[in-house]
C-alpha cells in the first residue's frame, strides 16, 4: 500500500505487446487532467492492452489512475470489436496500492472516500465487464495492486513477482483488498496476509488460487498473449453470457445455481453463435462466429 496484449499473429517472442503497432484507442476517451496519463491503451485483433505507466510512483492507485484505468476498462466496453482486455504495468513494480499521500489528513474525509469508492467501482467493473480481463503480472503487488490482481478473471505472472496485504504495518488495513483477497484463496491465508502483511512468492499465490499461471518471466508475454488470443478466438456473445452466469451462481445455493445455469444454457442454445457452433461441430467444419 506504499505509494503504495483473435487470430493467430505468428510467434513474435518477447515484447510483443509493446513492439507490435498496437492501434491507440480514440482519442478523447478518457478525461485528461494536467500531465501525462497515468495509463496508456492500445487495441488490436479483439485484444485491449491497458498498460499502468507510472512506475516512478510504484504504478501506486492514485484517485488519478484509478479514473484512467476505470476509463480505459468502460471505452467501448460494448464494441464488438473488443474480446479480451489484458491489464499489466511498467517498471519492477506492477502496483503497490493506494497513494498514501492522498490518504493523510490533508485530504478530507470526503476525499479518501472518493478514492476508495472509486477503487471499489473498478474491482466490481472488472467482475461485470462482459469481456474476461486478464491481469499480466511482472514484479510486486500489494494491497491494493494485489486487490487488482485477485480481482481480474484470470492473472498471469512470473516467476519472480510477488504479492502482499501490508497495509497493518502502516497502521492501515487492508479491509478493502480483503474483499477480492478473502473470495480468491483460502480465508486462512488470506488473515495470514492481512495480519501478517508478509509477501507471498508467485508459487504460493499460485498454489493458493490467486494465479492462474506462473511463468518464466521471458515467457510472460508469450503466454499471456497466447491465452488472450484463444480467447479472441471464441464467440464474444457466448463468452459475455458464460462470465455473467459464472459470476452471478457463484453465491448462490446449490438448487438455485443449477436452476440459473441451465436457464442460461437455453438462452445460449437460442444464440446465433450457440447454433452455428453446434452446426460446425455437426458439419466437421469451423464456425463462422457473428463478429
Amino acid at each position: 500500500m506504499a505509494a503504495l496484449g483473435l487470430r493467430a499473429f505468428g510467434t513474435k517472442g518477447l515484447g510483443w505487446l509493446r513492439r507490435n503497432p498496437w492501434a491507440p484507442l480514440s482519442a478523447g476517451f478518457c478525461s485528461r487532467g494536467p500531465g501525462p496519463r497515468p495509463t496508456s491503451a492500445r487495441q488490436r485483433e479483439g485484444i485491449r492492452n491497458i498498460v499502468l505507466s507510472d512506475p516512478k510512483k510504484r504504478n501506486a492507485l492514485s484517485l488519478a489512475m484509478l479514473k484512467s484505468l476505470q476509463s480505459d476498462l468502460l471505452h467501448e466496453a460494448e464494441s464488438k470489436d473488443l474480446k479480451v482486455i489484458i491489464i499489466s504495468a511498467e517498471g519492477p513494480v506492477f502496483s503497490s496500492g493506494h497513494d498514501l499521500k492522498e490518504l493523510t489528513d490533508e485530504q478530507s474525509p470526503d476525499y479518501h472516500a472518493e478514492v476508495f469508492q472509486t477503487c471499489s467501482e473498478v474491482m466490481m467493473l472488472i467482475q461485470s465487464h462482459p469481456v474476461p480481463v486478464i491481469a499480466m503480472v511482472n514484479g510486486l503487488a500489494t494491497a491494493a495492486g494485489c486487490q487488482l490482481v485477485a480481482s481480474c478473471d484470470i492473472a498471469v505472472a512470473s516467476d519472480k513477482s510477488s504479492f502482499a496485504t501490508p497495509g497493518v504495518n502502516v497502521g492501515l488495513f487492508c479491509s478493502t483488498p480483503a474483499v477480492a483477497l478473502g473470495r480468491t484463496v483460502p480465508r486462512k491465508v488470506a488473515l495470514e496476509m492481512l495480519f501478517t502483511g508478509e509477501p507471498i512468492s508467485a508459487q504460493e499465490a499460485l498454489l493458493h488460487g490467486l494465479l492462474s499461471k506462473v511463468v518464466p518471466e521471458d515467457q510472460l508475454e508469450e503466454e499471456t498473449v497466447r491465452i488472450a488470443k484463444k480467447i479472441a478466438s471464441s464467440s464474444r456473445p457466448v463468452v459475455s453470457l458464460g462470465k455473467a452466469t459464472f459470476y452471478k451462481q457463484l453465491p448462490q445455493d446449490l438448487r438455485t445455481a443449477y436452476y440459473l445455469t441451465s436457464q442460461t444454457m437455453v438462452d445460449n442454445v437460442a444464440l446465433r453463435d450457440g447454433q452455428e457452433g453446434i452446426k460446425a461441430f455437426l458439419q466437421k467444419r469451423k464456425p463462422i462466429w457473428s463478429q
